[in-house]
């Protein structure tokens, strides 16, 4: 039997990278993907690459800042399949950097309202259809929460990840009793565009190879290779299927072993 035969997920955040990648593994393991992120070209994209027939695919325009847009992308989900069994929350925003001695808080509550308050509407959203059956809340995380890199500065994102991690061990005990797991996946420096995208851009501006930048951060790892956006859609699939029945509460390095806990 198929991963998720049968299952509707929820997936916030449907871009170019790991939303799509979600969603794409979410439709390639038998089950139905619906697809969230504010532009809705790249959601009718994804659409039709994940899925070109349309059975197993639907999208709605969502900023998940907005309370009302993240019900009716519930609603949409209850209208077209009967029933919301998984929600994995790929959407952030990520592209504020600095630590504290330049911090503009303005921004960093924005960061907090889209990662942190963001996540957990579009959550309350879909818990009366959990509720109904029980299912799995996927946040995903980053490493940085738990170890800050040396290569850049984002401690509004970490901090911002980090408090929806903590609050998912309350949310595991709360929500526990109707059979709903929470769990968070924490990628490491995960290829896909926006670490290509730094990798060539650091390359460019050091006038150094590509391949030397990128061996700056697979030194550090177990393996030979980072993690890939498909390697952490993958361990969401996961989570989120029955096949993770028990496991609530937990959080899981995709990293290619850069940091071991």
């Amino acid at each position: 039997m198929s991963l998720l035969a049968g299952k509707t997920v929820v997936v916030s955040g449907v871009g170019a990278g790991l939303g799509h990648r979600v969603a794409a593994a979410v439709v390639r393991d038998g089950g139905n993907a619906v697809l969230g992120a504010r532009t809705e070209a790249n959601l009718a994209k994804s659409a039709a690459e994940i899925d070109p027939a349309g059975g197993h695919t639907a999208y709605r325009a969502t900023d998940i800042t907005d309370e009302g847009q993240c019900g009716a992308l519930a609603e949409l989900a209850r209208e077209r399949f009967g029933r919301i069994d998984a929600v994995v929350h790929v959407a952030a925003l990520d592209s504020y950097f600095g630590g504290l001695a330049d911090a503009d808080f303005a921004t960093w509550q924005s960061v907090l309202d889209v990662n942190l308050l963001g996540t957990l509407r579009m959550t309350r959203a879909c818990l009366p259809a959990l509720k109904a059956g029980g299912g799995s809340v996927v946040f995903i995380g980053t490493q940085s929460a738990v170890a800050a890199p040396s290569q850049v500065q984002q401690a509004a994102y970490a901090a911002s990840k980090g408090a929806l991690t903590s609050a998912m061990y309350s949310l595991a005990r709360e929500l526990g009793p109707y059979r709903i797991r929470v769990n968070t996946v924490l990628p490491g420096w995960m290829w896909g565009p926006p670490v290509q995208a730094y990798v060539r851009f650091t390359a460019q501006t050091e006038q150094v190879s590509e391949a030397e930048v990128l061996g700056r951060l697979t030194d550090r790892m177990a393996l030979p290779e980072p993690a890939t956006d498909g390697d952490v859609a993958d361990a969401a699939v996961f989570l989120a299927s029955d096949r993770a029945r028990a496991i609530t509460g937990q959080s899981l390095l995709v990293n290619a072993g850069e940091l071991m806990r």
